[in-house]
């Protein structure tokens, strides 16, 4: 569903990533970890274009995204984001946020978003908040309508960049919650995440990913009990308890 070719990027002299390939098969669970500033954020933001490679390929479905004919509004329908923050509208209502860009880019019928939007509101447990503004609502809250709106888009790719890292502790989970019940659908997924207990339930492979490149992946129950790498090792002596 997504492969990525000899990816490098470059902000002036530094340089982010370093040579990436990696496939990431359709439906599968990706949990990408690592330390902050190793690349992660970079690495899945050029799964969309948000970041452009300096050197590689990206393949969305058959399509290589890096090419610069290639029909890249039409690739980002098929690809949903959600970021730290949740770039929800303050202005619209929690429905007319989940609304917005199936009626705008997908040319949706209202009613048929709004139905849809609905089923999704109430799939993270917000549909009584589909009147409310953004700012009555608690970041957990918002964070679980920034996943309604990439649904309701009816992705077939899901992105995760750290989605609960600006949130409080206690919002953490109902975030987390919904993201596990999501991931036992048949979407493809990757996450850019800290959270390790949703990486060891969710994830069919997990990369570590350090100065820009990949040091070590596998599946979760390998990955967090026999790390061969002694980078991997020490980052997870520091955060796994």
């Amino acid at each position: 569903m997504i492969r990525l070719e000899g990816v490098h990027k470059y902000y002036g002299n530094m340089h982010v990533l370093k040579g990436i390939d990696l496939n990431i098969a359709s439906g599968e669970k990706l949990v990408i970890i690592g330390p902050s500033g190793s690349g992660k954020s970079t690495l899945i933001r050029s799964m969309n274009l948000l970041e452009k490679p300096s050197e590689g390929k990206v393949i969305v479905d058959g399509i290589d995204i890096t090419d610069p004919k290639a029909p890249i509004t039409k690739v980002r329908q098929s690809v949903a984001m959600v970021f730290q923050q949740f770039n929800l509208y303050p202005h619209k209502t929690v429905l007319e946020n989940v609304t917005l860009a199936p009626i705008l880019v997908k040319k949706v019928p209202k009613k048929e978003a709004e139905e849809s939007g609905m089923a999704y509101l109430e799939r993270v447990g917000l549909k009584d908040k589909a009147n409310a503004y953004p700012a009555q609502l608690s970041g957990g809250q918002q964070q679980r309508v920034a996943i309604a709106r990439a649904l309701n888009m009816k992705p077939q790719i899901i992105l995760f960049d750290e989605p609960t890292s600006a949130l409080d502790p206690e919002m953490i989970q109902e975030v987390l919650d919904v993201m596990v019940n999501l991931a036992s659908e048949g979407i493809t997924m990757v996450a850019v995440t800290h959270e390790m207990g949703f990486a060891r339930r969710v994830a069919d492979r997990v990369i570590f990913v350090d100065g820009g490149e990949i040091l070590e992946e596998g599946p979760p129950e390998h990955f967090f009990t026999n790390p061969t790498h002694e980078r991997t090792k020490l980052f997870l002596s520091r955060i796994v308890h």
